[in-house]
């Protein structure tokens, strides 16, 4: 059994910023911040206008999807220097669709304590105001940029019965929202825009509905869209009973990979467990 302490020593913290309203940050997050020694955060010019506001001087390093690798090192050398290090990004809460899971991983691997702090997250909020059912729910952040990688991603969640957010840029909301007709059908969605700005806005309706006035819709955008209203529950089956379902109407490589698909699994795990099933 690892046991760890998160009092003692140098640590990483991971603090959670406001997402757009700056009073939205806890009085423990704030603490931290001035206590800490360096702080990381993804644009200095961004962070700053949070740490001027609450009178907060410190070191800052650049810490984005780009330079990880080299920060990782440079964090490990001040942890073992006995300094306390902050990692925030531009909005919310670090990692959750934002940089920073290759220097928590280091950290870890070299025994350092990492502390993340409760905080802003975009998305719940947005859940919860959505009216959808949010037990249980899927947060899957943004989908692939590009159309053909997006479909695939949609096809591997499309029949899942409980609620899905996804993050999305004003830029590429109605290629997302077409997209996601095509594949999930027409559902209903929750668009929610500029949470906690002055701006703050939810649609919610069918996506063709939706799809007819998202014209020119500015902001960050989390989109909640509801499950699939399908029968198809493979829960109360084994993976080997799933497979044998299709051999009738297709080969064993394909009923695997099928499979695989439907229950969101590797298709190696569903293939070592048909297969040893077989050999009995």
């Amino acid at each position: 059994m690892i046991k760890k302490s998160y009092n003692n020593g140098p640590a990483l913290y991971l603090v959670p910023t406001p997402i757009g309203n700056l009073e939205d940050i806890t009085i423990r997050g704030l603490n931290t911040l001035k206590s800490v020694d360096i702080i990381l955060c993804e644009d200095t010019r961004e962070s700053g206008k949070l740490l001027k506001k609450y009178d907060i001087t410190k070191k800052l390093i650049s810490c984005h999807e780009f330079n990880e690798d080299k920060v990782k090192e440079k964090v490990i050398s001040l942890l073992k220097e006995g300094k306390s290090i902050a990692l925030i990004t531009d909005q919310g809460t670090p990692i959750i669709s934002d940089p920073g899971v290759v220097v928590v991983r280091e950290v870890i691997e070299h025994d350092y304590s990492v502390i993340s702090l409760p905080g802003a997250t975009a998305f719940v909020p947005a859940l919860t105001m959505s009216g959808f059912d949010p037990s249980p729910f899927i947060f899957y952040g943004f989908l692939n940029s590009r159309s053909t990688k997006r479909k695939k991603e949609l096809e591997v969640l499309k029949h899942y019965p409980m609620t899905i957010i996804f993050y999305e840029a004003p830029h590429r909301i109605e290629k997302t929202l077409t997209d996601i007709l095509e594949v999930f059908g027409d559902r209903e969605i929750a668009v929610v825009r500029e949470l906690s700005k002055i701006h703050e806005e939810i649609r919610k309706g069918k996506i063709k509905d939706l799809l007819k006035s998202i014209d020119g819709i500015k902001g960050e955008l989390v989109l909640i869209v509801e499950g699939s209203k399908e029968e198809n529950d493979f829960s109360q089956i084994s993976l080997v009973e799933h497979v044998r379902l299709y051999l009738d109407e297709m080969g064993e490589k394909e009923a695997i990979k099928k499979v695989a698909k439907e229950r969101n699994v590797s298709k190696s795990i569903v293939y070592k467990e048909y297969h040893t099933e077989k050999k009995k």
